[in-house]
């Protein structure tokens, strides 16, 4: 009832209150200014009312006095309101509501409103003023309203320390950590608030209490204590979480509150007194505070450079006793320099001209300079003391700066209670004795030997298992994709390449954040004889700066791979031939190619060292070149996995009797580098350019001299001679007349010196000096002639490789013709749509193109999993073949069934647009066989299959059964050969028109994947669906024009009715039926 009574008393005062903002005062120009100063007389603040109208009175005189010196004719008065009501029984702040409101309402009924109000010192009276705007279009200032509730007010100033100032000080002298008596950091505390306590206390403990404030987010852990008597057990209990204790009062309650108890010597109390000059007046401390700092502010003629105990009392002005009455004070000041300022600029002196003023700015207060924020609050230079532990007497310890937040250390080496003179860490037992930190040092030093010696004697266990362990592939899973960013190669080449062919891509991958290489090792089914898996193990073991590392093997499907590093600007071959990005003239120059040499000398040098011992393919497409251009070996060891062939680059005794030797690298070297000094092809000679002619004359060994590469000695100069020699004794016709690696690399590394004029010269210095050159001389001409050709080639190029095959597309490019070819077996597949003719006459020729264009654009997303060429649509049929032109083993007819199964999965879920809920059937056969393909045409020209394996293909397809994947034996004899376990079904004897009659089978899944197939219909649907489809047709589509078409997600269902066809019965989320 009470509180009903409260409400119904008020709400006219605030209904009335937001007139005030329409209102101006009449008692605020003309040069005649008055301030509002309202008296609340609260228990809260033991000041006289006449003690207040004094303060006020005086200050006023001094304004006066300012503006008679100045010459300026202005008036400034003040006006004073009590507050006397019988509603508000209460006097304590603690309780007040609105009073505030009231007599604001009152001064404002009584038209005396002047410029400014010095209003309530309370937090909860003021914030009632501020927050239900009420007054703001005057400004209000306040000697108090602590709270943190009164912060970021608009039009409120206050001239006493809030206690937002004090949370900034506790957040940075807890995270203090270098001051000279503070070496740690504090994360907890202990915070003991007092049932009596004054207005100030309160607000400043509610405020370190608060949890949205930036100290207590910082605090680990946080604690109130609310009594004396957990007070006193807190500071003598040795399991307490903190410290640290932080209290608002004077030294007498400390002594109350704690009584006679010894506190234990790591305890630290900050006492919150700022308002109390008795620190400064007597300075005598006692023995219960020296576990005790006092934060407080100093008085107005005390200074850094002040010892407490020189501090001199101005005994005749009482003023500097009292903070409040001094506030009062500055608050008439305040309004008088900012009426002044106005008043000499010939501003308007207006409410908003004043609130804008009480912002960032300073003045000259009754004892010293006062200081306001940019929210109108005052700053300080707030002062912790601690008790001196010889003289009993209070001693300044810091000073810390509200407005810059800054600390400034009072003393070096304060006299404390604590341990070495130091503040002790705010965590009970923390800072370990020496003995405990010698003891853990020993344990850590051998614990690290420990591991280390486990780590040598894994690394050794490891070397030797991996010579005898089975071998295991790398996980296909750990084998990741690459983003498109990352298959980028260095090369401002513009012609076409084949390291930018799509099935070189599609060898690339990632492994262990790293990326590598897929080589297909194509002879080899990933069961490795122990011979190859000694081989293998001993590959795993190199880690060399010029040879590429090798990673494992991994098998994906049917396939093995081996896993290498990858170099990003491909073989060597491939540099040699790009001419436009690395130039004779400015980039591959005679000092560049010598270091290439060298780089490949190095590498196989370390290569006949180890373990390995021979590579036995060495060529130029098997040394690659990183970012860096360093030049790196692959390929190497695995003889008996993949055997050499006989090549341009194999000496001539492996090709009389197929062997690897190290001298046959050696040879194989000599042929590399007549490739890097001439940049011709490999093998080069002016009179022969058929390399079996080639093979067959370096075999044969016939003739006056060895048939050799062209490398004339006559034409060249001194420098490049001694090279010529070396190269030319590489590919000697006795083997054991060549030179080993050894030699080879110390000979170059000895002419690579001695083109320097120095005995070493850095490989980077060199590299640094010829990109330079590089990029004056060619930046600017390749972006200029390549970059429009680069960008219409590759668009030309991508819709030339959605139309042919790639190889068909390069042979046309460059011969204009492509030879058709014969494949000794492939898959072709053919679909068509059941009851196409039905819906194309009951459908808009639009609707056929959207209806067909959604099918056959998801069919083509799921071709793009599938190693296969899609051939060709026409109307309703859609076909496609696996096998060429790449031909891919017997992996055609394992792509062909899974991509018919994810098509038919598809299907299952499919839903016209313009006919929802009509099931659409498709058909799908599969055949193997021979087929030859080629281009037919001159115009537009498309890539074509003939044989009997296409018509067989169709055959499948219009014998077979909707909802089903009609399957020939031969695919299926295919599927039986390769490791996919598919699921098929015999259907009997089948008459193919052409062929007669065969064992056909249904394809029905795999047994390591769970494909969600609809459910084929019955020969008695089927026939019904014929006899019905054309009725249904129109149904659905009346059925749409009258209450439009619902969007479902549908599931294919079996039966739930008699009656009811099996394939119609579709179920939707909603949970209801619809029947087409």
């Amino acid at each position: 009832m009470k509180e009903l009574v409260l409400v119904l008393a008020v709400w006219p005062l605030f209904s009335s209150l937001q007139l005030l903002k329409k209102g101006g005062s009449n008692r605020c120009n003309n040069n005649s200014y008055v301030i509002n100063v309202m008296l609340m007389n609260y228990s809260d603040f033991p000041l006289s009312t006449n003690s207040l109208k004094l303060a006020v009175n005086q200050a006023l005189e001094r304004v006066q006095k300012e503006f008679q010196m100045t010459g300026e004719n202005v008036t400034v008065d003040v006006s004073f309101h009590s507050f006397n009501s019988s509603f508000y029984v209460s006097q304590a702040c603690r309780t007040s509501t609105c009073e505030g409101v009231e007599l604001i309402k009152t001064i404002y009924d009584s038209d005396k409103l002047g410029c400014a109000v010095i209003g309530p010192a309370c937090t909860y009276a003021t914030y009632q003023m501020v927050s239900l705007e009420t007054i703001l279009s005057l400004p209000l200032i306040s000697v108090g309203s602590f709270g943190l509730s009164c912060d970021y007010k608009e039009n409120l100033t206050r001239l006493l320390t809030p206690a937002r100032k004090l949370n900034q000080f506790f957040y940075h002298f807890w995270r203090h950590s270098r001051l000279s008596f503070k070496t740690t950091t504090w994360e907890s505390v202990y915070i003991y608030k007092r049932t009596e306590t004054s207005e100030a206390c309160l607000w400043y403990m509610n405020a370190l209490d608060a949890g949205i404030t930036e100290f207590a987010e910082k605090l680990k852990f946080k604690d109130i204590l609310r009594t004396p008597e957990l007070l006193k057990k807190t500071v003598k209990n040795p399991n307490r979480k903190s410290n640290v204790i932080i209290m608002c009062g004077s030294p007498e309650d400390v002594s109350s509150d704690l009584g006679t108890e010894k506190v234990d010597n790591d305890i630290v109390i900050i006492l919150i007194d700022l308002f109390n000059n008795v620190y400064f007046r007597k300075n005598i401390s006692a023995d219960y505070m020296h576990n005790v700092l006092v934060l407080t502010l100093p008085p107005a003629n005390y200074s850094y450079n002040t010892v407490i105990r020189d501090y001199i009392e101005m005994e005749d002005n009482i003023l500097i006793e009292d903070d409040f009455l001094a506030g009062y004070f500055n608050a008439v000041l305040l309004f008088g320099h900012s009426v002044k300022k106005f008043v000499v600029s010939q501003s308007p002196v207006s409410p908003f001209n004043l609130i804008r003023e009480f912002r960032n700015t300073t003045f000259e207060g009754v004892v010293g300079p006062v200081t306001l924020d940019e929210f109108g609050d005052i700053d300080t230079n707030l002062t912790v003391l601690y008790t001196s532990q010889t003289a009993n007497y209070f001693k300044p310890l810091l000073y810390f700066n509200t407005q810059s937040n800054d600390t400034c250390e009072a003393t070096n080496s304060p006299d404390f209670i604590w341990k070495n003179h130091k503040l002790p860490s705010d965590t009970p037992g923390t800072g370990p004795h020496i003995l405990t930190i010698a003891v853990f040092t020993l344990t850590g030093i051998v614990i690290l030997v420990l591991i280390i010696s486990l780590l040598i004697l894994r690394k050794y266990r490891r070397d030797n298992e991996r010579r005898w362990k089975k071998w295991s592939h790398i996980p296909p899973e750990e084998i990741l994709p690459l983003e498109t960013s990352e298959t980028s190669y260095v090369s401002l080449k513009i012609d076409e390449d084949k390291r930018r062919d799509t099935t070189q891509r599609l060898r690339q991958g990632k492994y262990d954040k790293k990326v590598v290489i897929l080589k297909d090792l194509k002879n080899s089914d990933g069961n490795f004889s122990e011979k190859q898996k000694i081989e293998l193990n001993k590959l795993l073991q190199i880690d060399y700066y010029n040879l590429t590392k090798f990673y494992g093997t991994v098998k994906i499907d049917t396939m093995i791979f081996a896993v290498t590093e990858y170099c990003e600007r491909g073989s060597l071959r491939d540099v040699l031939n790009d001419k436009i990005s690395y130039p004779d003239g400015t980039f591959m120059d005679w000092e560049f190619k010598i270091s290439v040499m060298y780089d490949i000398a190095k590498g196989m040098s370390y290569l006949h060292s180890s373990k390995t011992e021979v590579h036995g393919r060495l060529k130029s497409t098997n040394c690659v070149v990183d970012n860096r251009m360093v030049v790196k070996i692959t390929d190497f060891g695995c003889n008996s996995i993949l055997p050499p062939r006989r090549d341009l680059w194999t000496a001539p005794e492996h090709l009389r009797h197929a062997d690897v030797s190290q001298k046959g690298d050696v040879y194989s070297y000599g042929i590399i580098a007549q490739e890097i000094i001439l940049r011709r092809e490999t093998f080069y000679t002016s009179h022969c350019w058929d390399n079996r002619e080639k093979l067959y004359r370096v075999e044969s060994g016939k003739g006056v001299k060895p048939f050799r590469p062209d490398l004339t000695l006559e034409t060249v100069g001194e420098r490049q001679m001694e090279v010529y020699t070396l190269v030319k004794s590489c590919w000697e016709e006795d083997p054991e007349k060549r030179p080993d690696f050894k030699k080879i690399e110390s000979t170059l590394a000895k002419i690579f010196s001695n083109f320097h004029g120095q005995t070493n010269e850095s490989y980077m210095d060199t590299l640094i000096r010829r990109l330079q050159l590089y990029s004056r001389n060619l930046e600017h001409l390749v972006e200029e002639r390549t970059e429009l050709y680069k960008a219409e080639r590759d668009r030309a190029d991508r819709l030339n490789f959605m139309l042919l095959p790639r190889p068909v597309v390069k042979s046309l490019k460059e011969t204009g013709l492509v030879e058709p070819e014969l494949f000794e077996e492939v898959t072709i597949y053919f679909s068509d749509i059941v009851g196409f003719t039905t819906l194309c006459k009951y459908s808009t020729p639009m609707e056929v193109v959207d209806m067909l264009n959604d099918i056959y654009k998801n069919f083509d997303q799921i071709l793009d999993h599938h190693d296969v060429y899609k051939v060709e649509t026409i109307g309703d049929a859609y076909m496609v073949v696996s096998g060429l032109p790449k031909r891919n083993g017997n992996r055609h007819a394992v792509d062909i069934s899974m991509m018919a199964l994810d098509i038919l999965s598809f299907m299952g879920s499919f839903e016209l647009r313009h006919l929802p809920g009509l099931p659409v059937w498709i058909r799908i056969g599969i055949h193997s066989g021979p087929c030859a393909a080629g281009v037919v045409g001159i115009k537009m020209p498309r890539y074509c299959l003939f044989g009997d394996t296409v018509n067989t293909a169709s055959r499948m397809e219009s014998t077979g059964l909707p909802l089903r994947i009609h399957v020939n034996g031969s695919t299926i004899n295919i599927l039986k050969r390769t490791d996919c376990q598919f699921q098929y079904e015999e259907r009997g004897e089948t008459y193919l028109k052409g062929r007669g009659t065969e064992i056909t089978y249904w394809l029905t899944g795999t047994e390591d994947k769970k494909y969600n197939l609809p459910t084929p219909p019955s020969v008695e649907n089927q026939q019904r669906l014929h006899d019905d489809l054309a009725e249904m047709i129109t149904n659905s589509l009346q059925k749409r024009e009258n209450e439009g078409s619902k969007a479902q997600e549908l599931l294919r269902v079996g039966s739930q009715r008699s009656g009811t066809l099996e394939y119609l019965q579709l179920v939707s989320t909603e949970n209801f039926t619809t029947y087409v």
